[in-house]
């Protein structure tokens, strides 16, 4: 009965080394390439606010009727990179001859990385920044000083609102 486990035992030995020395591998790496390149997109809830008329002594500042206005950045830059929204104004608010200096023209903000700030005709002026890419959302509230030396009339200005992701 020993003689017959050992001659199992050796010959399933056989076996087990013979299958392991017809075995086969091959191996063969693969580069995995991916491009990413910047981007920027923005995303304004409202494309018109409107001041409705108000006393100048009951109501100093006049918010949009549209406030708050939703706002939504999303970049893709570098790690060390800084995104930034920027807003000039095209000119003043105008009614024929007439004008209001658009510098009376405020805005307040919430979310992370979005400032407050006044418009302006000539100078950008920055409206969020942060580093490194990322999804962004706010709302920007928009007021008007009220004043009792504004000439009667409808007044309109365009500005325009910049993401910039270098």
């Amino acid at each position: 009965m020993k003689k017959v486990s050992l001659v199992l035992a050796i010959g399933l030995g056989l076996v087990l080394m013979a299958g392991a020395a017809f075995a086969v591998t091959a191996t063969q790496n693969l580069t995995v390439n991916a491009a990413v390149s910047a981007r920027a997109t923005l995303s304004i809830g409202q494309t018109s606010i409107h001041f409705v008329d108000a006393d100048p002594d009951a109501t100093p500042s006049i918010g949009a009727t549209e406030n708050p206005v939703s706002v939504t950045a999303k970049v893709r830059t570098g790690s060390a990179s800084t995104a930034t929204l920027t807003h000039l104004a095209a000119g003043d608010l105008v009614s024929g001859s007439d004008t209001i200096a658009i510098s009376n023209v405020t805005w307040t903000v919430t979310g992370t990385g979005f400032q407050a700030g006044t418009m302006n005709k000539t100078t950008a002026q920055t409206a969020a920044s942060w580093t490194g890419s990322g999804n962004r959302a706010g709302t920007f509230s928009y007021f008007l000083a009220n004043s009792w030396s504004y000439a009667t009339g409808s007044y309109t200005a365009s500005s325009t609102y910049t993401l910039t992701a270098p």
